[in-house]
C-alpha cells in the first residue's frame, strides 16, 4: 500500500502537493509540484499552504503556476499495474495468427497493438 506524504507545516494533516525548497543564496524559495520523493531540506506543502506561504523581506518566492498536478506514481504502483497486466494476459490467452504473431485484443481499457514490421 502506498505512503501518503502529508503536509509538513505543524497541525496541518492534509496530502501534500506541492514541494518548498530553500535556496538560502539567492534568498529563494521555490514552490513546485511535489518531488518524487521526500528530501530531508525539503518541505512538503498541501495546497493552501503553498498558495500562501509567505517569506521575510528581501527574499523572493518563484511559484508554480496553474494548478498542482497529481503526484507522480511511486515505482511500487508501476509494478503493481504491470503485474495486473501480465496476470490478466495468462488468465486470457489471447488468439493467435498462423503466422505466431498475436491478434490485436482488447479488455477493458487495455489493447494489444501487434509489433510493426
Amino acid at each position: 500500500m502506498r505512503h501518503v506524504r502529508r503536509c509538513t507545516r505543524t497541525g496541518c494533516g492534509r496530502s501534500a502537493v506541492a514541494t518548498l525548497t530553500y535556496a538560502y543564496a539567492d534568498l529563494t524559495a521555490v514552490v513546485g509540484p511535489l518531488a518524487s520523493f521526500a528530501e530531508p531540506h525539503s518541505y512538503d506543502l498541501c495546497e493552501e499552504h503553498a498558495l500562501g506561504l509567505t517569506v521575510p523581506r528581501g527574499w523572493e518566492v518563484l511559484r508554480h503556476e496553474g494548478e498542482f498536478p497529481a503526484p507522480i506514481p511511486h515505482a511500487d504502483d508501476l509494478e503493481a499495474l504491470a503485474d495486473a497486466v501480465r496476470d490478466a494476459a495468462r488468465a486470457e490467452p489471447g488468439a493467435r495468427a498462423a503466422d505466431g504473431d498475436a491478434l490485436t485484443g482488447r479488455r477493458g481499457h487495455l489493447r494489444v497493438v501487434p509489433p510493426s514490421h
